[in-house]
């Protein structure tokens, strides 16, 4: 099905979330400190990430925001802390889920097709009956100087790759599947996370913001994302 890599101190956890991944298909390695499980995430990138925040050497926070430094890598974070700012600092640098412990497996479990699902990777049977649909969906997008590629998450500006992550490559194809209409917060939230992931209104703005500092790194004149405040925001064709 998928590589999974796990980074947890808690041998406890990562034993019954190992077993919990294999037994449906996964493939998992496991890694009990942050320094030693971003080097695996750099040179042996997989289809997903599972890291604790709380770890000796590195916590997962300052892992995650290495990694999006290079990678679009999908990551859920694992946290006992039960506190807004953590999930909400977790999503502003990249997070694609968060889950706070102690938490059941059939939830997690469940956590880890969506975001598979979200970044295009599937089991045989998701996908087979995904089909039809997928088709349409997976279709590349031309909006003047923008191309996506939802089928192989490529995304360019006039023909220079910029790399996103999968909630931010969501965020821009719903913006730009319908150039000059006005999106919401909530529309984009919709768009970019299952009905269990609740976000606040500054992860969308977060999110948005780092997006144009990507775009204008390849085009310091990029500004086809355009805010309007108190409303929500709207793809201008360039």
């Amino acid at each position: 099905m998928a590589k999974i890599t796990l980074v947890d101190d808690d041998e406890n956890i990562v034993t019954s979330v190992s077993l919990a991944l294999e037994s449906h298909g996964h493939e998992v390695k496991a890694y009990f400190d942050g320094a030693a499980g971003l080097a695996a995430l750099e040179n042996e990138p997989p289809d997903l990430a599972i890291l604790d925040v709380k770890m000796p050497r590195m916590d997962g926070m300052e892992v995650l925001r290495r990694l999006r430094r290079t990678s679009d890598l999908p990551v859920i974070i694992l946290t006992s802390k039960d506190e807004e700012i953590d999930e909400i600092l977790g999503f502003n640098l990249g997070a694609d889920d968060y889950m706070h412990k102690p938490f059941s497996q059939r939830l997690l479990i469940e956590r880890v097709k969506a975001v598979l699902r979200r970044a295009g990777i599937e089991g045989e049977d998701t996908a087979a009956a995904a089909a039809g649909g997928a088709e349409v969906a997976a279709r590349a997008l031309k909006r003047g100087k923008l191309t996506l590629d939802p089928a192989r998450h490529d995304c360019l500006w006039d023909g220079k790759p910029v790399k996103l992550t999968v909630t931010e490559f969501l965020l821009l194809q719903s913006l730009a599947q319908r150039p000059g209409f006005v999106k919401s917060r909530d529309n984009l939230m919709d768009a970019a996370y299952d009905d269990q992931v609740y976000v606040d209104d500054r992860t969308i703005d977060s999110h948005i913001k780092r997006m144009r500092k990507k775009f204008r790194e390849v085009d310091p004149e990029f500004d086809a994302i355009e805010t309007l405040y108190g409303v929500g925001y709207r793809y201008r064709e360039a």
